[in-house]
């Protein structure tokens, strides 16, 4: 197994595990206390808001509705690309003239102004509208890079083999063409769902997130709004920050080690970049000189 997907799954199953388990034994992070601002305790692991609410509660919430809504726009971006780069390229012709063209439309537009715009008209946002919102706006770019290795796939001599023999065009794709995307098509999930859980805390910190959600984004926005920087109340805001950073590079570790899977190249010039910081200076000059 590869060493940056060992280390993103090092990263990111505990952080997973954490959003399933830990609201199942934590208190109602809504609940209001009587010590308000105070730092981590026996009785409160990671100390309370303002108002009296215990953090490591809102942090097993927020864990648990983040990573809902990277999944649910990992999937739907799953669908919307591989429907419009993967079956519009096989067909062909005007389908694929079409699809094509909503899809460099929808590149063209931008995503984060688009979001924006679109949350601040819907007064009442849950984790599932705020995702449907994100996929919108994150499916194309997927669908481009699906189209691409589809045309490539279409034109092989063993697809073209299935369509002499008359198989059905349902399973040339299921069978045939998509098992050589499942690797791209990992890659693109993992990178949905990064853009996800990054865009909604960024809408959360502006204020324009779920509303009665828990996520990192949202108890980073009241810690804001609560003054806990300035106050000192580092408790507040450092455990989503950090979960956010972590998570984030375990998918992005995960990532790495899938494109190195899907192209050999990568493995190829990490091995050599590997190989070169295990040069002394005289080796990386004969090596220089070797390539003059």
């Amino acid at each position: 197994m590869r060493p940056k997907l060992v280390a993103g799954l090092a990263l990111g199953a505990p952080i997973v595990l954490f959003g399933l388990v830990g609201p199942l034994l934590v208190q109602d992070p809504a609940r209001v206390g009587d010590i308000g601002l105070s730092g981590p305790s026996a009785e409160h692991l990671f100390g309370t808001t303002q108002t009296g609410q215990d953090i490591l509660a809102q942090l097993a919430y927020a864990t648990r509705g983040s990573l809902i809504v990277g999944a649910i726009v990992g999937v739907l971006t799953l669908l919307l690309s591989g429907f419009a780069g993967i079956v519009g390229a096989y067909a062909g012709g005007w389908t694929d003239e079409a699809f094509s063209l909503f899809t460099n439309v929808m590149l063209v537009i931008p995503g984060l102004p688009l979001v924006i715009v679109i949350s601040t008209y819907l007064p009442d946002r849950s984790l599932v509208l705020v995702s449907i919102v994100l996929a919108i706006t994150s499916w194309a770019g997927s669908a481009r890079v699906l189209r691409g290795s589809t045309l490539s796939l279409r034109n092989r001599d063993y697809v073209k083999a299935s369509r002499v023999a008359g198989e059905k065009h349902w399973r040339i794709l299921l069978v045939e063409i998509l098992p050589n995307l499942i690797p791209l098509l990992a890659a693109q999930v993992v990178f949905a769902v990064i853009f996800a859980i990054l865009g909604e805390a960024g809408l959360s910190y502006l204020g324009l997130g779920a509303t009665g959600s828990f996520t990192w984004g949202t108890m980073l926005y009241y810690a804001q709004n609560g003054l806990a920087l300035r106050l000192g109340a580092w408790w507040w805001f450092v455990p989503p920050g950090l979960l956010l950073a972590l998570f984030g590079a375990a998918l992005a570790l995960i990532n790495f080690s899938i494109d190195e899977i899907v192209d050999p190249r990568l493995r190829e010039r990490t091995r050599a970049a590997r190989r070169g910081w295990r040069m002394t200076r005289a080796q990386l000059r004969e090596a220089e000189e070797a390539t003059l």
